[in-house]
């Protein structure tokens, strides 16, 4: 397995986008924007990726959007895709990196944790009709609806 700079056309690998995305007026709004990395299985097959977008000053770096295909989940996939950004935030002289996911994903909020995030805020209804997701949507058995922040200091 190996991380890699993508430098196709974004629309090669959406499929990885929708699977952490719910909203295609959101999607549409950032999958251009900032820097994506993926993970590349020894076939060749990508089965993951990372977003992440520097602020003007490039002092906070955000993860817009994360996802491992479903059959090389639990492989550590996701974690080298986070560490790749990190170290990358690092060298461009960030500060920070910061992230949000759904509460209702539990999995996400145990992994971010795991890996050094912190929650700073939470974000109630960010998840509905008037923001571009469906309803109902349901993870893990939980209404989506709230979103959660989370940062580290590098």
């Amino acid at each position: 397995m190996r991380i890699d700079l993508f430098t196709g056309p974004r629309r090669e690998i959406e499929w990885l986008f929708r699977q952490a995305e719910d909203s295609e007026a959101r999607l549409r709004d950032y999958i251009d924007h900032g820097q994506v990395w993926v993970a590349v299985a020894t076939d060749g097959e990508i089965v993951g990726h990372l977003q992440a977008v520097a602020d003007p000053d490039g002092s906070r770096w955000e993860v817009l959007n994360t996802a491992v295909a479903e059959h090389q989940r639990g492989n550590g996939i996701g974690t080298r895709l986070l560490e790749r950004a990190i170290q990358q935030a690092r060298r461009a002289g960030a500060r920070r990196i910061e992230l949000a996911t759904a509460t209702a994903d539990i999995g996400n909020l145990r992994f971010y944790q795991r890996c050094g995030f912190r929650m700073s805020h939470v974000i109630r209804d960010a998840f509905g009709p008037d923001t571009g997701y469906p309803e109902p949507t349901v993870i893990d058995g939980i209404p989506l609806r709230d979103q959660i922040w989370f940062d580290r200091e590098l």
